[in-house]
């Protein structure tokens, strides 16, 4: 009897048995607004004021799309704040050119920033300068590659009226156009599932929180209450850490997902995915390498050992780990009915995780010899970085 394989086959079988349950159980209590039910918000007159806030940094080859779409909504209450953030190539051109159109008078204000202040992230700084020129009760912070349905304000506004909500985050859908970015993105949102608990975020005993840079709306009360921006100015995962801050201070949040209702791609192909999540994943373990080596670790054992264990033990010893791959399995079929990511990608499980662990060791290697974060061509301190950390 190898007790080895007992031992760790038992302990992943455990992990991902008690996951598999606890979302099945869970997700089911998450709403989704794109359904008959959440279409019954008023197209005009009587609803809250939005106000949409849109930061873009060389952003000129989807800000206009982005900008269109949504000067297409069709709630009527709302402004679009628009900010280009320093860009060096025809992104603020292409602002004034739809702002001047007639049917964004009114509705498009458009805000350039020239010089980034000190002590300030590029991205946050852009957000909470508009923020205070908004004259919503909401405030809805987007990015400016996010594709947005006709009525998805008014289904969000009717869902988060519905439910006291004073956050509301609602789930992309992805964008996926080659194998390596369903796989990559795959396993991503199987991490994300297994670390973030997105079912429990309307929990107020707990800790889980949520945010999401495509739809982060708020009530402006809330925002101005926790801090506003001015309190993230120097983060980097800014869209978390503000679902963070509102969870903490007792605010009601809530997430949905939405089907189409928003749509983005995130990242060109492979490598445009480990390149994104290499400029994160440092900042996640709060730039500290004595969180990134032990997470490394416990990643690859969780996701690459059901499958090598399976391999390698022999008779009974196999059973523990067909558990674990049987729940992991379990979760892709439950993300392959929320995404465009079929279910057979679970064979590429081993290779996504892989891929991940290269991704957390490279963002700690590449952070700590830098001294800092290169982000749209601007640099920003480590130093700077982890004393703006919230």
């Amino acid at each position: 009897m190898n007790y080895f394989h007992w031992v760790a086959g038992s302990l992943l079988a455990l992990v991902w048995l008690s996951r598999i349950i606890d979302a099945a159980i869970g997700m089911r209590t998450i709403a989704d607004i794109s359904h008959a039910e959440w279409d019954g918000y008023p197209t005009s007159g009587g609803g809250p004021r939005v106000s949409i806030v849109v930061p873009a940094r060389n952003e000129e080859e989807h800000i206009g799309e982005t900008l269109n779409r949504l000067l297409e909504l069709d709630y009527q209450n709302y402004e679009v704040i628009a900010i280009d953030d320093r860009s060096t190539d025809r992104t603020g051109e292409v602002m004034d050119r739809i702002a001047s159109r007639a049917e964004a008078a009114g509705r498009l204000k458009v805000i350039h920033v020239n010089v980034l202040p000190s002590g300030w992230m590029g991205k946050t700084h852009a957000m909470w300068s508009a923020a205070k020129q908004a004259t919503g009760e909401w405030l809805l912070f987007t990015d400016a590659d996010v594709l947005f349905r006709r009525d998805v304000v008014r289904r969000a506004l009717g869902y988060a009226e519905a439910e006291s909500a004073d956050h509301l985050v609602l789930f992309p859908r992805m964008i996926m156009s080659s194998p390596g970015e369903r796989m990559m993105i795959g396993f991503f949102q199987t991490l994300f599932v297994f670390g973030h608990r997105p079912w429990k975020v309307a929990d107020p005993k707990t800790k889980d929180h949520m945010g999401v840079g495509a739809f982060n709306m708020i009530r402006r009360h809330v925002y101005e209450a926790v801090g506003s921006y001015q309190a993230l100015r120097f983060e980097v995962v800014d869209d978390m850490k503000l679902g963070k801050i509102v969870k903490n201070a007792g605010y009601a949040q809530r997430n949905v997902y939405g089907a189409d209702l928003i749509s983005l791609r995130w990242a060109k192909g492979t490598m445009g995915v480990v390149r994104n999540l290499t400029k994160n994943f440092f900042a996640v373990m709060s730039f500290q390498w004595w969180r990134v080596v032990p997470s490394a670790f416990a990643v690859a054992f969780l996701n690459l050992m059901p499958f090598a264990g399976i391999w390698f033990a022999h008779g009974w010893e196999r059973l523990p780990y067909a558990v674990a791959l049987a729940s992991l399995f379990a979760i892709h079929v439950g993300m392959a009915g929320r995404s465009d990511v079929p279910v057979y990608y679970f064979v590429l499980h081993p290779i996504g995780a892989t891929l991940f662990v290269y991704i957390m060791l490279r963002s700690m290697i590449l952070t700590l010899s830098r001294g800092g974060v290169v982000w749209r061509g601007t640099f920003y301190p480590l130093d700077e970085l982890r004393r703006g950390m919230v």
